[in-house]
């Protein structure tokens, strides 16, 4: 049975930037809450970077998390924005509406949609009927879902962050904050963002957990993620002086 106190239905996850670690992210949040007897989803909009024959996202999250179910709603041959992407492979793209009833139909049959964003909050995705670009922000406005804002540890995310979270603030998304790759030996500087990210902070997820065997993965992912988000992690300063 899923918890009163976590977040279920559909859920955007999305990130300060690019490469801040939302896959690996959503697949600690699919375990820790498969974990707890939900029935999860993973659902990503658009793929982009498929030429290079690399493992989509989708298919990183279902190695480490194996959720009941994952599908990718579009994918574009170039690592760009998606609707650049589609523009330049000259592919259809992706409709708002399409997206949104997607993921409605998969929060029918999961009790927890994970919706994993491509690069930022304002990275345009697909268009609109009207043809205006639609955002992760459009997106989670559409489906009333709060969001997980994928933050980096290091020097200048405490900008990104807060950047993003006024951002969805301005348009009444419920948002915490995940640390993507907290790092094994962090510095002063990660120390005193964490203290600065604690308020708003669901969850730190360690550096290089994405080439965890995929069991010692889902039996570490509640320690990395507080009860929001189906973890046990309940204090940041007993967390940070096992840590440390």
């Amino acid at each position: 049975m899923s918890s009163s106190n976590g977040w279920t239905g559909p859920v955007l996850v999305t990130g300060t930037d690019t490469e801040v670690g939302k896959t690996v992210v959503t697949a600690a949040i699919a375990a820790a809450a498969q974990a707890a007897g939900l029935r999860v989803a993973v659902v990503k909009p658009g793929q982009t970077g498929t030429a290079t024959g690399d493992p989509g996202d989708v298919d990183s999250v279902t190695r480490l998390a194996a959720p009941l179910t994952g599908r990718t709603l579009a994918s574009y041959p170039d690592p760009l924005a998606p609707l650049a992407a589609a523009r330049v492979a000259e592919l259809e793209p992706l409709e708002l509406y399409t997206a949104v009833d997607a993921v409605r139909e998969e929060a029918d049959k999961h009790d927890l949609v994970l919706v994993e964003g491509a690069g930022g909050l304002l990275v345009p995705m697909g268009l609109r009927p009207s043809g205006e670009p639609w955002t992760v922000a459009d997106l989670a406005v559409s489906l009333g879902a709060p969001a997980v804002v994928v933050a980096r540890a290091g020097l200048g995310t405490l900008n990104h962050t807060a950047l993003t979270l006024e951002a969805l603030e301005r348009r009444a998304i419920p948002a915490g904050v995940v640390i993507g790759a907290w790092p094994a030996e962090p510095e002063l500087v990660h120390w005193l963002n964490l203290s600065d990210l604690v308020p708003n902070l669901l969850g730190a997820v360690p550096m290089g957990a994405g080439a965890m065997d995929p069991g010692v993965f889902r039996r570490s992912a509640p320690g990395w993620l507080t009860p929001a988000l189906y973890g046990v992690l309940d204090d940041w300063r007993a967390w940070a002086e096992e840590i440390s």
